[in-house]
Parts: C-alpha cells; structure tokens; sequence
C-alpha cells in the first residue's frame, strides 16, 4: 500500500532552519531597517545631537562654577603617594607645607586619600588654627580597594566614580599644583595637568616638584628625549620647578598668590 502524499504531512510541515540570531519575520536583507528603528546613520545622527547638547550643558555649568568662585579664594593642588607612612621625611615635608600654605590664607586640595593626601589636609588644619586663617582643606576622593575612606582631615570633600571627572575638579579648583613623591598615579596627574597647560586648555600655573632625587630623572628624560626630538617645546618647561624643600614650594607659592591677589584687586576696582 502506497502512502499518500498528504498537505499536511510531516513532511510538507518542516519549515527551514532559522539563522542563527535570526527571529521569523526579520529581514534578511543586510543594513535593513530594524522595527522601530532607525538607520544606522540616523541613529549616529542622534548620537551626535545628544553629546553636542551634553557638552554645551557641560560647557555653561562649567562656566558658572568658575565665575562663582574666580579671583576669590587661591587653592594649591597637592598630588603625592597613598603608600608614604607618617615616620618618613616626604610625610613631614607635605605636612610642613601644607601648614605655611594655610598659615597665608591658602586652600588646600588633595585626593583626600591616606598618605601624602592624609599629611596635607592634616597641615592644612593645623596652620589655620595656628594662625587663625581662613583656608580649607579639600579632598576629591575616589573608590578604591585600598582607600575606602577619605582622611579624617577634610572640611570639603566629594566622591567621584571615575578618575576622568576627579582630573578635571583638580584643574577646575586650582590654582598651583605640588608634585610629591608618587606612583602611576601621580605621574598621571603630573602630565595631565602639564599637558592642559601646554594646549591652553588650562591656565598657566607653577607646577612645583618636591624631592630633587625623585623628580630630576623624570625631567631630564623629558629634555634628553622628547624635547631633543622636537616632541615638545623648550617653552612648555617654563611653569616646572623641581626643589628639595618645602620653604621654597612656599616661597614659589606664596609670590604667584601675591601676583594673583593684585590681579584681583585690579579687577576689583571700580571703574
């Protein structure tokens, strides 16, 4: 007896493998518009508005901040290591400093970490309670396995997620910036605040470097190599001061707050 072919067979029911990723009904023609979808270069489109519109928004707060606080307070930006312990020379000479800068009316920022940051915000409350001053002690934390807490010696502090927006709140807030002893991450902060200077992107400013032994090597690199190549400019070292002592941080300091604070009663001056 002969099997009958039937519509409705199993065989005539099997249906074609679906490929993979594919639902039934999507199309199969390549760059095909998706259900409720746009091209891919409308979409790009978009993309481009929303980051246009995000920068501007980023660009008038950024530009509000600043005139609030312009030419009314001078910070000096203290970069250094977590990992330096209080029973080291480089742990009191960032205290030491960070006492005269406050003696003087001067605030203080760090990462507000351990370490070095711990020894500048703790000088920085001592020396105005010394002398009475009205300078702050600031601290941009961030989150980190080996730093869970900001120090205890913090009158502003704010968290950031990402050390991309810590970068900026450091260049934003200051106004001087003092290298100390550090790893990756303070090499980091050294040449992203020096490259800023270079491009304009940030106002000129002393760069001072604490510790001759530990900075020299770095410098002289930079004039060996790079700047014997053509790389960078023999002008771009002109805001670098390597020293040995926190007395002549202070006094290199301490002469751009003077010229900083003429330059604001100039402009302070009614007309």
């Amino acid at each position: 007896m002969t099997r009958s072919k039937h519509p409705n067979s199993l065989k005539s029911r099997r249906t074609r493998p679906q490929a993979k990723g594919k639902k039934e009904g999507t199309p199969r023609v390549p760059g095909a518009r998706s259900p409720g979808r746009g091209s891919r270069g409308e979409r790009r489109k978009h993309l481009d508005e929303r980051l246009r519109l995000l920068y501007q928004r980023t660009m008038v707060i950024e530009d509000e901040l600043r005139k609030l606080d312009e030419d009314r307070f001078y910070r000096v930006c203290i970069f250094g290591s977590a990992r330096i312990k209080p029973d080291t020379k480089a742990y009191t000479d960032v205290f030491e400093l960070a006492r005269f800068l406050s003696w003087e009316g001067i605030d203080v920022l760090t990462g507000g970490g351990p370490g070095l940051m711990e020894a500048a915000n703790m000088g920085a409350r001592l020396g105005r309670e010394e002398k009475k001053t009205k300078s702050l002690s600031y601290g941009l934390s961030i989150q980190l396995e080996f730093e869970p807490e900001p120090n205890r010696h913090l009158d502003i502090k704010r968290h950031h997620h990402k050390f991309s927006s810590r970068l900026d709140d450091f260049i934003r807030l200051s106004h001087s910036v003092v290298c100390t002893p550090g790893g990756i991450g303070t090499m980091l902060e050294f040449f992203f605040v020096w490259q800023l200077i270079q491009v304009k992107h940030a106002t000129p400013r002393p760069i001072v470097l604490l510790d001759k032994e530990f900075w020299s090597g770095v410098i002289d690199w930079m004039r060996e190599v790079p700047l014997s190549r053509g790389l960078v400019g023999e002008k771009d070292f002109s805001t670098i001061h390597i020293v040995d002592t926190p007395e002549e941080v202070f006094e290199i300091i301490s002469a751009h707050h003077r010229d900083f604070r003429s330059r604001a009663s100039v402009v302070e001056e009614p007309s």
